[in-house]
């Protein structure tokens, strides 16, 4: 395990959560960008987690890629399909380009934050559970 590369994989997930948190929080967010920096958060956690077990991943925004590898190695990460966290995935590439941009409403981009949180919780509890300590 690489605990310098886990911790950084951690401060750059945060770094989205909280910009997409404070987006959240403008008199007019611009929720597209909310629900990119929750993909990110969630997929940055994903990863911290992998590389804290030294399983290595293919460089991918897919989420559903991530928790499925994840699930590999400790089988309880399937719950997070049944909350839908793998739904983030499609706010990876659809929100970037003009082809595929949607706007999404607000209560998506609580949803989204709300998603990634849950992400957070999860994976940092499994982390502490295996004794990793999270400063």
């Amino acid at each position: 395990m690489n605990e310098q590369r886990v911790r950084e994989w951690i401060i750059l997930a945060e770094g989205d959560l909280k910009t997409a948190k404070d987006e959240l929080n403008t008199q007019t967010p611009f929720t597209n960008t909310v629900c990119f920096h929750s993909q990110q958060c969630a997929e940055k956690y994903l990863k911290a987690y992998l590389t804290f077990l030294g399983k290595p991943f293919r460089k991918t925004h897919d989420i559903t890629e991530l928790i499925n590898e994840c699930a590999e190695l400790e089988k309880d990460f399937d719950i997070l399909f049944e909350i839908n966290v793998d739904k983030l995935t499609q706010y990876a590439i659809d929100l970037r380009y003009p082809d595929e941009f949607y706007s999404p409403d607000i209560n998506e981009a609580q949803k989204s934050v709300e998603l990634a949180e849950t992400i957070k919780s999860f994976v940092v509890e499994k982390l502490k559970r295996k004794g990793f300590n999270i400063k």
